[in-house]
């Protein structure tokens, strides 16, 4: 009997809020998603996933229970997924949840328990997708473009595929079979972050608080200046820079502003780092379009500061126009990688991270 074509992706990002899911088919029709699922994350462990973002006492016994409880909301939405599965399943391809992102020193480190998750699916698991590319001098992220290219490239046009998650990135796919990427810095984070602080919501949804207030020039300038922005890539980022500190720190030299304008500066400040990279990113061969994914996709007015940065002149729209929903993307490019995985064919781009070369990315954990 030939093996299943049928793979589960799970990720979990940035702005911790939950587990997205898919159930895709790589029978050679295709990429193809049949079903998706989402699992919100219990306050306790986002609070908790919160706080291992930093040194903190006891914090490796509490991240191995915590890697626990993610297990378990990862089983949640498999099971919900496999409910619609025509057929067996044959891997579960998760990305486990970021706490820590070092590659300037040697690590990343995404917090999950695989062997716990194949014990409550008694699915093969595929995990740890990003460690064999920071081994290999690369900088393990963004680890989507090779996907975005398979899925979303055209001959003979410049495609930019923007995730904004919790950090926003930015994959190039140049027309030619060249892709290039990195990390563009915040996304929603630091946007989640001011919202949450004043409002105690999760999000600005649709960017409604954003648009009641009023870019303030001078705040953007001092947000814009910072190193990272410069930097050529390969490069990643995460809250290990991007943090409340961070934020605290530029808003203490600008004091008295409206907390409804610091938000619409934090939006801006996205949409205006992911500009300037497009920009940086394809010289003398402008994109054609940029397909937008992930939370940040459902935001209008960060849509809006996005083409105003772009000069107005490139098309922006979700990648629901080619076929994929803007929080399915991620989901589906570990699924994809689960799948390469299995066929032993490299998920990463050297060109993108940095790293030697090609590698097969991830470890595999057999449900029996």
């Amino acid at each position: 009997m030939p093996a299943s074509t049928l793979y589960i992706g799970l990720m979990s990002g940035t702005s911790l809020d939950g587990v997205d899911g898919v159930l895709a088919d790589f029978s050679g029709r295709g990429i193809r998603t049949l079903q998706a699922a989402f699992t919100p994350f219990p306050a306790d462990l986002r609070a908790e996933l919160m706080a291992l973002q930093a040194a903190s006492p006891n914090e490796l016994e509490r991240e191995a229970l915590a890697a626990n409880a993610l297990a378990r909301c990862y089983a949640q939405c498999v099971q919900e997924l496999v409910q619609a599965a025509p057929g067996p399943v044959r891997a579960v391809a998760v990305h486990g949840q970021t706490i820590r992102h070092r590659p300037e020193i040697g690590f990343t480190r995404q917090t999950n328990n695989p062997a716990l998750l194949a014990e409550l699916t008694g699915i093969d698991v595929i995990a740890d997708f990003r460690s064999r590319d920071v081994a290999a001098g690369g900088q393990g992220a963004p680890l989507v473009p090779a996907f975005h290219q398979a899925r979303f490239g055209k001959p003979n046009q410049v495609r930019v595929v923007v995730n904004i998650g919790g950090i926003g990135n930015i994959s190039v796919l140049h027309g030619d079979g060249r892709v290039s990427g990195f990390d563009t810095g915040p996304g929603n984070v630091l946007m989640d972050l001011w919202i949450a602080r004043h409002q105690g919501k999760a999000y600005d949804a649709d960017g409604a608080w954003a648009a009641s207030g009023q870019v303030d020039d001078a705040l953007l300038a001092a947000l814009l200046d910072e190193p990272y922005f410069d930097q050529p890539p390969p490069k990643s980022t995460g809250r290990d820079l991007f943090h409340e500190q961070w934020l605290d720190a530029k808003l203490a030299h600008h004091p008295g502003l409206a907390s409804a304008d610091v938000q619409a500066t934090l939006t801006r400040l996205t949409a205006v780092s992911i500009a300037r990279a497009i920009a940086d990113a394809t010289p003398g061969q402008p994109a054609q379009a940029v397909y937008v994914c992930g939370g940040g996709a459902y935001n209008g007015v960060l849509l809006r500061d996005l083409r105003e940065a772009l000069g107005g002149k490139i098309a922006v729209a979700s990648t629901q126009e080619l076929g994929v929903a803007p929080n399915r993307v991620e989901a589906l490019a570990f699924a994809w990688l689960g799948y390469r995985f299995m066929r032993r064919q490299p998920g990463n781009l050297p060109a993108v991270t940095g790293a030697a070369g090609l590698r097969v990315l991830g470890a595999l954990y057999p449900a029996a």
